[in-house]
């Protein structure tokens, strides 16, 4: 799951889009009443369509739900899985994190929950460089999920590789084995290139110091990588990557933190800055937004007037007129408008009321 993904999802519209959400495991026993509740769910929704249509109306619809749950391997289900599904699309997403379990048919998709994954946990890429195969996993926390996209995973191929190297007089195999293995990682780079624009998250760069220089070497997109973890990682599961890899975010996550933190005390001092969530939000609006600092857990319902800019924290966020957290609205819009949100321990903002920005002009 990443921005690309989201964004897709929340490009369609039509009647009927369903969204189905629950909460799921990752170990036995517990995950053998996983396929149950699914089913539970699936009838739900199925029930609730030929309410409103025919059979053959829904037809196409309810064969792309069948088929999305047939290919659910429930031996790599995490915390939640969600859903999608209309005339023209089905798609599953494993989620490391609880969703509350619903059925939704609506002319949209519901991605809330992916949203606010997406905006309020750390998520870094792991590139784990290997000739058999180089992998590219998504990291939330300290889960791991695999890319299957883009070209991932790739395998070399080829002389050096699956096939001998070649011999003869004046031929240095080295030389040659070195040269294939560099284009072997443009490949890499150009491939994770389709993808890392769209969603530029820092990377974890994986693997022994040869293969780590050749990429360096040939690369494009360096610039995004934080941190190493050297080895060869071929046989490594997903956990156990993951129980390597993540120690290293964190560090780089505490040094961006500090960094970010000097930024603004740099910023107070020209009067670049914003705080509170109604100064925020007006900057925000009008396109000020370079860095949000938010602190952890920090969530706001607010009521917004009819000019869009002006913003008022409000009691119940189940009241009509309030946006439940529009701490979440503005993350969304803050990236939107090319800007960066970094997200700082509880009280590191206290005298900024627990959320401020520093701005552009």
């Amino acid at each position: 799951m990443n921005r690309n993904d989201v964004r897709l999802l929340q490009s369609i519209r039509g009647y009927p889009a369903v969204s189905i959400l629950l909460p799921t495991h990752r170990t036995s026993p517990d995950n053998l009443q996983d396929p149950i509740r699914v089913k539970n769910m699936v009838q739900q929704a199925t029930e609730r369509l030929l309410a409103e249509f025919s059979k053959r109306d829904v037809e196409p619809l309810l064969a792309q739900l069948e088929g999305l749950v047939a290919r659910i391997d429930y031996r790599y289900t995490l915390d939640g899985l969600a859903l999608f599904v209309n005339r023209d699309l089905a798609r599953e997403f494993y989620l490391p994190f609880a969703v509350k379990e619903r059925v939704i048919i609506g002319e949209t998709f519901a991605t809330r929950d992916l949203v606010l994954a997406l905006n309020r946990s750390p998520r870094y890429w792991v590139l784990v460089l290997s000739e058999k195969p180089t992998r590219l996993y998504e990291g939330l926390r300290d889960d791991l999920i695999q890319v299957a996209e883009s070209g991932f995973p790739m395998t070399h191929e080829g002389p050096g590789a699956t096939e001998p190297l070649p011999g003869g007089f004046g031929i240095r195999k080295s030389a040659y084995r070195d040269e294939r293995q560099r284009q072997f990682f443009r490949q890499v780079d150009a491939a994770f290139g389709q993808m890392a624009p769209a969603d530029p998250l820092p990377v974890v760069l994986v693997g022994i110091d040869r293969y780590r220089a050749f990429f360096n070497e040939v690369s494009s997109n360096k610039d995004h990588i934080v941190a190493n973890l050297t080895g060869s990682h071929d046989k490594t599961s997903s956990p156990e990557l993951a129980k390597l890899v993540w120690p290293l975010m964190q560090d780089h996550l505490a040094r961006q933190r500090a960094q970010v933190l000097e930024e603004l005390e740099k910023a107070v001092g020209t009067r670049q800055y914003a705080s509170g969530i109604g100064e925020v939000w007006q900057a925000v609006q009008e396109g000020r937004g370079a860095t949000c600092l938010v602190e952890q857990n920090y969530h706001c319902p607010a009521r917004l007037d009819t000019s869009g800019l002006h913003l008022t924290p409000a009691d119940d966020p189940t009241a009509p007129d309030v946006i439940d957290d529009a701490v979440d609205d503005l993350i969304v819009t803050v990236l939107d408008k090319g800007g960066r949100v970094v997200f700082v321990d509880r009280g590191a903002l206290e005298p900024y009321q627990r959320i401020a920005l520093i701005t552009r002009y």
